[in-house]
């Protein structure tokens, strides 16, 4: 880009300049202050174009709930890699069970596109690596975004991943499920109500004594997270379910019915709260705030990048997983963490800072 004595763009004190007196490098120059300058403003309008979706009704297909999972074959029956014969897709129980908890139990659910205008993600593949992904985004009257992952790498891989966002008019924590098994021999499982803020008592209703009773259940699910890429203070709960084990025989005996306890109990948690349409802006904030903190450091992504390249990687954690976050310039993929050696970290803490109560709007008491 070399301005003209006509440019628009660069402005009017470029519009009297002759263009053959400029030097080489001070084309250079111009050209590179001119690119940085229309990136800055193509970020900004990104941004802005993010914020004013985020706040508008969510966008609805004209796809069913059936036909939205069967649009890839979904629920899958067998991996990709067909050298994977027995028990291929570990984590498609917790698939299917969410799916059919959803359509019995949700009221006016309907599927979202899982799509940032250019790329659809609710599919991709990677033939040459026998690896691909599932995604599915749905909304309710309970809940603002609703979001499944399946990842298939047949035994080297299997990833079930799903976060629940509460509608904004419930000040309520977000519920977060990650579950992963590397080789079939080391497996790594969080599921957890998700807090919004520092203290749980600002939230619309209290809940970690709801949870209590659940996990005390399953002694294998109490294990404590490592703090190299999440600071274990920030948007973790002290009662995540958090386990990194190498028995398979846990998925089904101790996790699968932990998990199904979390997601009703999140569902029971939301129709007993009293909804403050009122505090919606609030609570809103506060889940892009949760966005942000988890897009910067989700290790999945450095999976992705590997699988699909680094650009739709990118695009992927900003623009679907955790589409209220902000992209910061020279963003790059984190590296996968390592499943070795024994639990460390902190699962206990708070959710970090949260921005000031709007005046006059008082949050409801316990949750």
């Amino acid at each position: 880009f070399t301005p003209s004595a006509g440019s628009g763009f660069m402005g009017r004190q470029f519009a009297t300049q002759a263009t053959p007196m400029l030097t080489m490098d001070s084309e250079k120059y111009v050209d590179a202050q001119a690119l940085e300058s229309l990136e800055l403003i193509f970020r900004q309008q990104q941004q802005k174009n993010k914020d004013e979706v985020s706040s508008a009704p969510p966008m609805e297909t004209t796809l069913s709930i059936d036909e939205a999972e069967a649009k890839h074959g979904m629920p899958w029956k067998s991996s990709i890699n067909p050298e994977v014969l027995d028990d291929e897709l570990l984590y498609m129980p917790f698939w299917e069970w969410h799916i059919d908890f959803m359509k019995e139990n949700l009221s006016d659910l309907r599927v979202l596109p899982c799509s940032n205008g250019k790329t659809d993600f609710s599919y991709n593949e990677n033939t040459d690596k026998k690896a691909r992904i599932a995604n599915l985004c749905f909304s309710s009257s309970e809940y603002r975004k609703i979001r499944l992952t399946y990842y298939d790498a047949g035994d080297n891989t299997q990833v079930y991943n799903a976060v629940f966002y509460p509608d904004p008019k419930y000040n309520l924590p977000v519920l977060g499920i990650d579950l992963l098994a590397f080789n079939r021999k080391k497996y790594l499982t969080i599921v957890d109500f998700q807090p919004l803020h520092d203290d749980e008592e600002d939230h619309a209703m209290t809940y970690e004594d709801k949870l209590k009773p659940i996990k005390e259940k399953y002694d294998s699910l109490k294990g404590r997270m490592s703090s190299k890429f999440y600071d274990e203070t920030k948007f973790f709960s002290q009662e995540m379910l958090f386990a990194r084990f190498e028995d398979e025989e846990v998925v089904s005996k101790d996790l699968f019915p932990a998990f199904k306890s979390y997601v009703q109990t999140h569902l029971d948690l939301i129709r007993e709260t009293k909804a403050e349409p009122q505090n919606a802006d609030f609570v809103l904030e506060r889940q892009k705030a949760y966005d942000c903190y988890s897009a910067e450091r989700d290790p999945a992504t450095g999976l992705f990048a590997a699988m699909y390249g680094n650009e739709w990687a990118q695009d992927f954690v900003h623009d679907f997983l955790f589409s209220l976050s902000e992209r910061k310039e020279g963003d790059n993929a984190p590296v996968m963490p390592s499943m070795g050696g024994p639990p460390g970290g902190n699962p206990h803490g708070s959710p970090g800072t949260a921005p000031q109560r709007p005046q006059g709007a008082a949050l409801a008491s316990r949750q």
